[in-house]
């Protein structure tokens, strides 16, 4: 038994033989009173197992927390070695009895400096679509607001139809307005009057 077991030891006892009140023994234990109370609800004159700390003989928590580190990291540089994050996770439970979460393992990999060897995909090739086989075919459309004036004047937005064989501008106008249904319209109209319909738009 320490010296702090047998100090709270005597102090309980005096308080449970009445030479001593609970606000005395709090302040010579240095503990609160609902604390020394429990104590005194505890105290068996018989048996001195009740002096003992609740986490007596238990391993420290932030000594548990290291021991489930270094395990995760002797397995993940050993055992499943290769193996990603998702997988790694699914194992040490599975097998190893580890109840850790996926974030909690990552964590611990990362601070370690162990990324997942999981690749990422390479980007798919993005071939340039093909343009079509002859003008008219299809009529590309977009607008753009700027200041075309350069200060002289107001913002104005161009409105324009490329060919998109050709590379031509079909047709193309300025309007005040932002880009709108009224736009387009104008320019399809000016598109149709002067080269026809489009196959596509």
């Amino acid at each position: 038994m320490s010296q702090q077991e047998l100090q709270r030891l005597k102090v309980v006892e005096s308080e449970v033989e009445g030479r001593l009140r609970v606000a005395e023994g709090a302040v010579l234990l240095g503990l609160g009173e609902r604390q020394v109370k429990r104590l005194k609800r505890n105290y068996n004159a018989t048996d001195a197992e009740w002096v003992h700390h609740g986490n007596a003989g238990r391993q420290p928590a932030k000594a548990r927390t290291q021991e489930i580190r270094g395990r995760v990291l002797e397995l993940a540089g050993g055992k499943y070695a290769g193996f990603n994050d998702r997988h790694l996770h699914e194992k040490l439970i599975s097998k190893e009895g580890l109840t850790l979460s996926r974030a909690s393992i990552q964590r611990i990999l990362r601070e370690a400096g162990l990324r997942s060897p999981q690749k990422r995909r390479a980007p798919k090739y993005r071939s340039r679509r093909e343009r079509g086989a002859q003008e008219g075919m299809l009529l590309q459309v977009d607008g753009s607001r700027h200041a075309w004036l350069e200060g002289r004047g107001p913002y104005l937005t161009l409105m324009g139809g490329v060919d998109d064989a050709t590379n031509k501008v079909c047709a193309a106008h300025f309007q005040a307005e932002h880009e709108d249904s009224v736009g387009d319209l104008r320019l399809f109209r000016a598109q149709v009057e002067d080269r026809g319909i489009p196959g596509a738009i």
